[in-house]
């Protein structure tokens, strides 16, 4: 579980609802048409932009933001290392039957053991991370068009308002509840965008960011294998995928 995306999302509404808590009565803050306009109205707006399936898949693409399943690539490397040793000494074959926990470095040892060339493993694992990348970049595009479209929604919601409330001017003791209710979609509007759908976007930005991180720095690991590259010079290689402070934690931790 990614704590920071709960507690940013709890404490976003949190605030938001304190703040109308201490202003008065939140039922002020409620109303059912201006919900309708906001929340229906953007779902069915961007169901325009994109295929239904497309749009049901970003619900399920949305979770990485709050469970993170992201490998430590330190641990990657280590046992990239412990499997090119592996293979130094008994052959590409002496990996077979190794507990492999990661299923995209599982899936290129098994490519490697069942004879593949380097070049046609080196295409299919970087045609997954390519087709990866893509249906996260297609769950982070549908929540930004959610950014953009629910605070034009909640415009168009307080137009409808200010025009039912300037139809109803020969009534004075009717605008001032009618502007209130004509800004409520505004402020819909303006809270699914800013403390909703862009961070969860962003937050899915950044997974898709490490997940290729990571992937690459196993196709690598696959590629050094194959080539019979020594274990030794392959950690090294593997080590320039790692910011500088994380570098030194490899060695530490194979020293140990």
């Amino acid at each position: 579980m990614d704590l920071a995306t709960l507690v940013g999302l709890l404490g976003a509404f949190g605030i938001i609802f304190v703040a109308m808590v201490m202003g008065g009565s939140v039922l002020l803050f409620v109303n059912a048409p201006s919900l309708l306009i906001v929340v229906v109205g953007t779902i069915f707006a961007v169901l325009i932009k994109f295929p239904m399936g497309h749009f049901l898949g970003a619900l399920k693409i949305a979770m990485k933001a709050f469970i993170n399943k992201a490998e430590d690539p330190v641990k990657l490397i280590e046992e990239g290392v412990q499997l090119a040793n592996i293979a130094r000494k008994e052959g590409v074959l002496g990996l077979e039957g190794q507990d492999i926990q990661n299923e995209f470095l599982k899936r290129g040892i098994q490519l490697c053991v069942d004879g593949h060339e380097p070049e046609f493993v080196r295409s299919m694992l970087g045609k997954d991370i390519n087709l990866t990348i893509e249906r996260h970049e297609r769950g982070q595009a549908i929540f930004k068009s959610m950014g953009d479209t629910a605070p034009a929604m909640g415009m168009i919601g307080t137009l409808i308002g200010l025009v039912q409330m300037l139809s109803a001017m020969d009534d004075p003791k009717s605008i001032g509840p009618a502007m209130a209710v004509a800004l409520l979609t505004t402020l819909y509007g303006a809270v699914i965008a800013t403390a909703f759908a862009l961070p969860i976007a962003d937050k899915l930005a950044l997974r898709s960011k490490e997940e290729r991180l990571n992937k690459a720095l196993i196709l690598e690991t696959i590629s050094s294998i194959q080539e019979g590259l020594n274990p030794r010079v392959m950690e090294e290689l593997l080590k320039t995928y790692l910011p500088e402070s994380k570098r030194e934690a490899v060695g530490e931790q194979d020293a140990a």
